[in-house]
């Protein structure tokens, strides 16, 4: 019997080594129904808890991926009468993937007891093995403690295993009643029961929302984006108990462009539409947006163009007249749109762009706008001011117009988009630097690398992408939380420094170290999202933790859990808080 476990921990050890070895993260089936996956820690929520971003062996009961119906499937279907022919495509056909599916208890801890047993160098039979991922193992709750996880690392002396960490999780459904759950003193009871130490240190930990997907009037108002506060803090003295200002604090940032409500939403439409013309370069096809003005694209130019010559014969006229002083009425006077960037120095290209893309809905619309304005400029009827700095194509026909002088633009093809590109560009690059600057939140060197025009007019958008995706993270926290100049500025370093390297990622999460004191009025008359507490004894890698975490929802998603409130209350109307409760315990197995 004792030959034969150990054959099989060997065996098991073996598949978990060959997974470790290998680069990728590929999925092994053991056993037939049991899937072995590698991935890193973070990704389950309990897991993350003890091991982070590190790889580990996940355990699960392995259920075969059901078949996605095809058109001819459905067709048939779709023709059978009855009741029994519409049971027939819910259980047969239309079926999907399921989540992931939970081991028995003692299949769960034979698979423990092999990967403890290849990790001891005094079993006689079993080799002097490296030091495996951690394992965790999901649990199907059918024993009494109703255990969710099984975990399992090793612990090392140097590059020898001295023992391995033991880990069960037990969940609990949510409650409204926090008189039911386990109180301080009862935990430290079962870290003593456990460990029997001299001493032991208790840590508190907090998550709170501040800004996100948000319930009103019993409706839930979805958002990508996403603020959280992180506390951490010693001496925890009661369950629940509100994070003292003491705490080391760091916000989660996650902000995605496009919410209607952030004041840079009028911008993400006009950088939506810078995309559209970049697609339609490199793709050769294009979608036109709605647009937004009534009047055509070649309408609200020529208007434009007689308003200059309006104004500039006015302005002759005044000349004339000595006396009067009256100032002429500017270009950017009535501001086409109002939004948090908007400029009182929009030149000519870019009010022209503004006008464009809110009415043009084909390449033609393009073309002849641009074909008035050259031919308005070639015969001297405008005289339009430019920045110096502009380097669009148009801007330097305008150049070239001031002497009389200006070269053949052939405008067919793609032509007539590239240079409205390129105006697109020029307007919404100075739209950012002059936020940034204004605000002195970085300088024109450490912009650099996003206003380059070197590169080629795709690359030139996705950094502006970049610098518009960061312009949403400061507005939002700048606007919806409050952030003082400081934590601003160097959020705003963090993000350059970040884009600079890596790709655009709505997804990635930026953190930030924060004083409690600045967002207290925003957390301490709310529930936390995720508390916990915990009590360790021991040091370094023979430290050993007992930890209780409660959450506004489940931290285990392979088991379902009872609630004791109905549904309709779900902590929307309710005033007092549903947890649900998950508790660590952890045994040190030391190899004599």
């Amino acid at each position: 019997m004792g030959s034969k476990v150990i054959s099989s921990a060997k065996e098991f050890f073996n598949i978990l080594r060959s997974l470790q070895d290998e680069e990728s993260n590929h999925t092994y089936t053991y056993e037939e129904d049991i899937q072995i996956l590698k991935m890193n820690g973070d990704k389950i929520a309990v897991v993350n808890m003890y091991c982070g971003n590190q790889p580990v062996f996940i355990c699960q009961k392995a259920v075969p991926k059901m078949n996605e119906p095809d058109d001819q499937q459905i067709t048939e279907y779709s023709n059978c009468a009855g009741d029994d022919a519409d049971e027939g495509v819910d259980a047969d056909v239309l079926q999907t993937e399921l989540g992931p599916q939970p081991l028995a208890i003692m299949k769960a801890r034979q698979l423990l007891s092999w990967y403890t047993l290849s990790q001891n160098a005094h079993v006689s039979a079993v080799d002097n093995n490296p030091a495996l991922h951690p394992l965790w193992v999901r649990c199907d709750m059918s024993d009494p403690t109703r255990t969710t996880w099984f975990g399992a690392e090793t612990v090392c002396t140097g590059s020898k295993v001295s023992g391995v960490k033991l880990y069960s999780v037990t969940c609990k459904g949510s409650t409204v009643d926090t008189r039911s759950l386990i109180t301080l003193d009862e935990l430290k009871q079962e870290h003593k029961k456990r460990h029997h130490p001299s001493s032991m240190v208790l840590k508190g930990s907090a998550r709170f929302n501040l800004f996100g997907s948000t319930v009103v009037e019993n409706t839930m108002i979805e958002s990508q984006s996403s603020v959280t506060v992180d506390f951490k803090w010693s001496h925890v003295e009661s369950i629940l108990e509100t994070p003292p200002l003491s705490s080391t604090a760091t916000l989660n940032i996650k902000v995605s462009s496009g919410d209607m409500r952030s004041p840079m939403f009028e911008m993400y439409r006009e950088l939506e539409f810078l995309q559209t013309l970049a697609d339609g370069l490199r793709t050769g096809e294009t979608e036109w947006m709605e647009p937004l003005e009534s009047t055509s694209a070649v309408n609200l130019t020529k208007a434009y163009l007689e308003e200059l010559q309006s104004t500039a014969k006015t302005l002759q006229d005044q000349a004339t007249k000595p006396a009067e002083t009256t100032k002429p009425k500017s270009e950017t006077d009535t501001p086409i749109f109002n939004s948090l960037l908007e400029r009182g120095d929009l030149d000519f290209v870019e009010q022209l762009w503004v006008r464009m893309r809110k009415s043009v809905t084909s390449y033609q619309d393009i073309g002849d706008c641009l074909k008035l304005v050259i031919e308005a400029l070639r015969y001297g009827d405008i005289k339009p001011w430019i920045h110096r700095d502009s380097s669009s194509s148009l801007s330097k026909l305008i150049l070239q117009s001031y002497h009389q002088q200006i070269d053949h633009v052939s405008l067919t093809g793609v032509t007539p988009v590239h240079m409205l590109l390129e105006m697109g560009l020029d307007k919404m690059r100075k739209d950012y630097i002059n936020y940034l600057i204004g605000e002195e939140l970085t300088t024109l060197n450490h912009l650099c690398y996003y206003l380059s025009t070197e590169v080629d007019l795709q690359e030139q958008v996705i950094r502006l992408r970049k610098l518009h995706h960061l312009l949403e993270i400061i507005v939002t926290c700048s606007t919806f939380l409050g952030l003082p100049y400081d934590r601003l500025f160097l959020l705003t370093q963090s993000c350059l420094q970040h884009y600079k390297t890596y790709p655009y990622d709505e997804e990635h999460e930026l953190k930030l170290q924060i004083k409690p004191a600045l967002i207290s009025h925003f957390y301490q008359k709310e529930h936390p999202v995720l508390w916990g507490v915990e009590v360790s004894s021991g040091h370094g890698p023979r430290e050993v933790r007992t930890s209780l975490q409660l959450s506004d929802r489940p931290l285990v998603d392979h088991v379902i859990f009872e609630t004791d409130y109905p549904n309709e209350t779900v902590n929307g109307d309710s005033e007092d808080p549903a947890f649900f409760s998950t508790m660590v315990c952890c045994s040190l197995v030391n190899f004599a």
